[in-house]
């Protein structure tokens, strides 16, 4: 069973993901944020949560450049960051973030 710091540390890894993947594609402003959330609200819907699937697709469609050792090992740092921001940044914006659109989208 997942705990609900496990589902957060992977919204908030999404999230960052999102952001990552949208500089590479090019996509800036709320266009950016809005990618970074879908992903993030892709964590707890089984039908999107293969976020590898949808970067990949992405990245193919724009000609972007990145192979799937890449894009993983993104993804594994990018966990391991959410892990580390997690617990230590209590009352950080984007931990705040992360923890209000858990709480969001278990809800639903």
């Amino acid at each position: 069973m997942t705990s609900v710091d496990d589902v957060g540390k992977t919204i908030l890894r999404n999230m960052l993901l999102g952001r990552w993947a949208a500089e590479k594609l090019g996509i800036t402003g709320r266009d950016a944020e809005a990618y970074s959330d879908a992903l993030a609200r892709g964590t707890v819907d089984p039908e999107r949560s293969d976020v590898f699937s949808k970067i990949r697709k992405d990245f193919d469609a724009a000609g972007v450049a990145q192979s799937d050792e890449q894009i993983r090992r993104v993804m594994t740092e990018l966990m391991l960051k959410a892990g580390n921001l997690m617990p230590t940044a209590q009352g950080d914006s984007l931990d705040a973030a992360a923890v209000t659109l858990a709480r969001k989208l278990m809800s639903q």
